[in-house]
């Protein structure tokens, strides 16, 4: 058993599962580890799912309490992470089903500039970046949010495929169809300049 103190430790080398299961023994404090490492993440992909950051705040204090109340439904088939994102798609989901939300566009998405960068390089950047955007926000939702789950969140197929409760068959053939529209897409918009 892992001290409770060891918890408080900013950066300890405590594991995400060993997190899991002293949530699931009612241990707070490896809820609030739990919560430094993974919320900004959970938030993220809750601000795509809404239109705006304060429903995003109520469903991500949804979201914990879920966590809390259901930490020993964890089974280690995904990664914490995934977990952790899947209960918040469907919370968020529960809630905009019961009232509807226009969905946050992908292109207000935090940007962070390299800093390194020349002006040219900068103007041709965010040309291709608007170029991609728009050619993402061109996919069917399906679509969108793998790729948004695998690219953005960096999450592996494995955990895209708990997130969204698919097979991860599922998910490589979905990110196969992505990068075939994507492809399609941007030759035919060099094609037209």
């Amino acid at each position: 058993m892992t001290d409770v103190d060891t918890y408080d430790l900013p950066g300890g080398d405590i594991g995400d599962e060993d997190l899991m299961a002293e949530v699931c023994r009612g241990r707070e404090s490896a809820l609030r580890v739990l919560y430094d490492r993974h919320s900004t993440a959970m938030f993220r992909l809750l601000l795509r799912l809404t239109s705006s950051r304060p429903q995003a705040e109520e469903i991500l204090q949804e979201v914990w309490l879920a966590v809390w109340q259901s930490a020993c439904r964890f089974r280690g088939e995904s990664s914490v992470r995934g977990w952790l994102l899947g209960v918040a798609r469907r919370q968020a989901h529960n809630r905009l089903r019961r009232r509807e939300f226009a969905l946050a566009p992908l292109e207000e998405a935090s940007h962070v500039p390299d800093p390194g960068a020349d002006v040219e390089a900068s103007v041709l950047s965010a040309a291709a970046r608007e170029t991609l955007t728009d050619a993402i926000i061109a996919l069917p939702e399906h679509l969108r949010e793998v790729v948004v789950l695998a690219l953005v969140d960096e999450l592996p197929y494995r955990d895209v495929a708990a997130v969204l409760g698919i097979p991860v068959g599922t998910v490589k053939s979905r990110m196969s169809h992505v990068r075939a529209r994507l492809m399609r897409s941007l030759v035919e918009r060099q094609e037209s300049l």
